[in-house]
């Protein structure tokens, strides 16, 4: 029913319209009686046998939601109803920001992928710290975190520090986020002395907690094999717990859609190759000394598999959410197990 009415329908409007308009909806839905318990035996999958532990975290499944579509902690409880293993919000930075100007969200209908360039909008770390605080859901979240855009890049550990000691008490795992190509210069803080300041100093403060938790680095797919030798390389001199590859890409590859050469990030199925060359290629060269996030292209249970198999140990999903429909993770995880 998604595929064949309600996303036609919801195509025909403008991308980020829609998905206020689909949170409202849901927000709304969600307060009917009985409503959530309907969603939840329709798409939901409860089976101990698909529950998996990652750097000390057990997973009710290996199906998340990427950061970027519930940015602000909005609908966490709405979106855990439909069987997602975590949800990852963010990314969330120190301060509110409106992120860049609008139009900012394009769909490529023809090439199943969509081109964004928000710029880090979201409502800062204060706003969603009170949101978290009144969950009732269980779910493992993670707490993506970044800097202010106009932080200067020699200042940006601040800005992640921040962040990670208010999210502390309300996040299972933390993600770095140094690669999104939305922000100005903000990959260049993806440089090996840079980067290193920045997980050091994070980890510095993790171990000083009783319960350090999880910290994972959000890479972009566009880094050569030199690059990522050094993300190894400094994942496993910061002991930092893990990867997730990868973030959208610049570039701009055998795409058939008109709108093709907005500038952003580019997600969907013309990543899925990329993201999984990129997660083998980590996985093979550091002899599976961490673990990796799959997250790029994953439309069906066939897409995980090839991300799983070459060396991811979960995955996410969102351009693939968005296309596919709520019933994508069932679907993973029937074809997966």
């Amino acid at each position: 029913m998604y595929k064949l009415i309600i996303r036609p329908i919801l195509f025909l409007f403008d991308a980020e319209k829609v998905h206020h308009f689909t949170f409202s909806v849901l927000k709304i839905g969600f307060k009917i009686p009985f409503v959530k318990s309907i969603i939840k035996r329709i798409y939901s999958i409860s089976d101990t046998s698909m529950q998996k532990e990652v750097f000390g975290l057990t997973f009710k499944n290996s199906v998340g939601l990427a950061a970027g579509f519930d940015k602000n902690a909005l609908l966490i409880e709405e979106l855990a109803a439909l069987g997602f293993g975590f949800i990852e919000i963010g990314t969330v930075t120190p301060k509110a920001q409106i992120g860049n100007s609008k139009k900012r969200l394009f769909r490529l209908k023809k090439d199943k992928a969509i081109i964004n360039r928000m710029g880090f909008n979201n409502d800062g770390v204060e706003v969603v710290v009170n949101r978290l605080k009144n969950l009732k859901t269980n779910i493992i979240i993670g707490g993506n975190i970044g800097k202010n855009k106009r932080t200067p890049n020699e200042k940006a550990v601040n800005d992640y520090i921040i962040c990670f000691k208010k999210l502390f008490d309300y996040v299972d795992y933390f993600v770095v986020n140094v690669s999104s190509p939305n922000t100005p210069n903000l990959r260049a803080l993806q440089d090996k002395e840079p980067l290193s300041h920045i997980l050091n100093s994070l980890q510095k403060i993790n171990k000083e907690k009783e319960k350090p938790k999880p910290i994972l680095l959000k890479i972009a797919p566009d880094l050569t094999n030199e690059q990522l030798l050094d993300i190894i390389e400094i994942v496993q001199e910061t002991k930092i717990d893990g990867v997730i590859a990868a973030n959208t890409t610049i570039e701009r590859n055998n795409l058939q859609s008109d709108n093709q050469k907005e500038i952003g990030g580019l997600s969907g199925k013309p990543v899925t190759n990329r993201t999984t060359e990129v997660i083998q290629f980590l996985s093979e060269k550091s002899n599976k000394a961490f673990p990796i996030i799959g997250v790029g292209g994953v439309f069906n249970a066939a897409d995980a598999k090839e991300k799983l198999y070459s060396g991811a140990d979960l995955v996410q999903v969102f351009t693939g959410f968005i296309y596919e429909g709520p019933s994508i993770i069932k679907k993973i995880l029937k074809g997966t197990h």
